[in-house]
């Protein structure tokens, strides 16, 4: 439902990890290097950055720093389609593999939010979900603001397009087409490739397209046991020879030579 640590009371962090929830990392003080997918960042004091859910992380490193680690469930912040729109306002978790580093203004603002939030899933005083989702509702905000203060383009998402990606990145091993998709939605093809492409320029199934090609780069990094063929599998691929075709489609290199480019 929705957790907060700090990076020191949090061992797991310092492996590469894997949560079906949302992630936002704040540092308070020092400095943070993360990993998440195939890229880093580095967190300065004041800085925070979100990571969509499905998105492998870990902690790499971190200098006489102060770090929290705040997670939800969809579900648990989301009661209604306002409500999805905000978590993914100004692609807060919309970023299709693109996390950024948001400075935080008012810094003593998220930092109470925070410590807020800490003493109610510590305290479980009566009705403290209610208090703490209005919190993370806070911090979100604070987020959006500080994306706006520096310029950057005002983006709201559609309710629709956000939970046809949920559903995309939920069943890649059923390989279900734009129109499954459309009709498990209750909506049409064509109002999936209209919002896809207001939101990407994409159409719905090129949308799929770049979310498996994210995935399977997630597991060509992390899944060393896996061979390309059972990785085709479970993305949805009767033939890896047809998936190895796919990935250099669209990657340029095949799932090996992909690999092989991460190791040297």
């Amino acid at each position: 439902m929705v957790n907060l640590v700090k990076y020191q009371e949090a061992a797991d962090l310092e492996e590469p990890r894997r949560l079906l929830r949302y992630l936002l990392i704040w540092c308070d003080k020092g400095r943070a290097m993360l990993g998440i997918d195939h890229k880093e960042y580095t967190l300065e004091a004041n800085q925070a950055i979100t990571i969509t859910s499905g998105q492998i992380h870990c902690v790499k490193s971190i200098s006489a720093g102060e770090v929290y680690v705040l997670d939800f469930t969809l579900d648990f912040i989301c009661k209604d389609d306002y409500d999805i729109e905000l978590v993914f306002h100004n692609g807060l978790f919309c970023h299709f593999g693109q996390n950024e580093v948001i400075p935080v203004i008012h810094a003593d603002v998220f930092k109470d939010a925070l410590h807020k939030i800490a003493f109610e899933l510590a305290a479980k005083p009566y009705q403290y979900t209610v208090t703490v989702r209005s919190y993370i509702l806070l911090l979100l905000v604070s987020l959006n603001r500080a994306k706006v203060d520096r310029g950057d383009e005002i983006w709201k998402p559609d309710a629709l397009f956000l939970r046809f990606l949920e559903m995309a990145r939920d069943h890649f091993a059923e390989n279900f087409s734009v129109a499954q998709f459309a009709e498990r939605l209750q909506t049409s093809e064509a109002k999936l490739n209209e919002v896809s492409k207001l939101h990407t320029g994409k159409t719905a199934q090129n949308v799929i397209y770049s979310l498996l090609i994210s995935e399977a780069k997630r597991l060509l990094i992390y899944r060393e046991d896996l061979s390309v063929k059972e990785m085709a599998y479970q993305l949805g691929f009767n033939d890896p020879f047809y998936f190895s075709n796919f990935f250099k489609k669209h990657t340029g290199l095949s799932p090996k030579a992909y690999k092989e480019g991460l190791v040297s």
